[in-house]
């Protein structure tokens, strides 16, 4: 039993290891996402794969289930799966790899906390890509705290492109990082629940 069994707290886990994703199209999700994650299969069928990108054995995996209707987005449930990069400049690197390959975002955003970009699978699922725009938790944890968020919670809307221009041209990541203020912001303003 862990140290602190007789808490109220239930005991947390080291890590998060992998989301599983039902498709009536398991050879198309399963090349998007290898192609959207550089990722490979660890072992896969006709009925299920294993995905990985790293050291875990897999992040991702699909199961094949014919029939299945197309996603809801008006429906509960999990909105999205985030990525985190280590620097803006890998985000926006992956960011070109994938638009050369056509895939593009629906939404990119600096929010504070993260510079993001979302992008949508064949099935409708979405995915997040991130860096983190502070170098502690601390730093995050305070900004999160502040009048800012608190008035935007939301973000501000960010073009990759600019940002590519921007580093190209030797702007420093700290730099790209700092979210314009914009004013107030509320869930209302999200593009991707506009449709809903």
């Amino acid at each position: 039993m862990a140290a602190d069994s007789n808490s109220n707290k239930v005991l947390s886990p080291r890590s998060m290891a992998h989301v599983v994703l039902k498709t009536p199209d398991i050879k198309r999700m399963s090349a998007y996402y290898k192609t959207f994650l550089g990722a490979h299969a660890s072992w896969e069928s006709d009925q299920l794969a294993f995905l990985t990108y790293d050291e875990e054995h897999h992040r991702i995996a699909l199961i094949h289930i014919p029939g299945l209707k197309p996603k809801d987005q008006r429906s509960a449930g999990m909105d999205h799966i985030a990525f985190t990069y280590a620097s803006m400049t890998d985000l926006l690197t992956a960011y070109k790899q994938r638009k050369a390959l056509g895939i593009l975002p629906m939404w990119s955003t600096n929010h504070g906390p993260t510079t993001s970009m979302y992008y949508e699978d064949p099935d409708g699922n979405r995915l997040e890509t991130q860096v983190d725009n502070f170098d502690t938790a601390e730093e995050t944890n305070a900004f999160m705290a502040s009048p800012e968020f608190a008035k935007n919670p939301i973000g501000t809307d960010i073009d990759p492109e600019d940002l590519i221009r921007r580093i190209e041209n030797g702007e420093p990541e700290s730099e790209l990082k700092k979210r314009v203020d914009i004013g107030p912001r509320g869930p209302e303003s999200i593009p991707l629940l506009r449709s809903i």
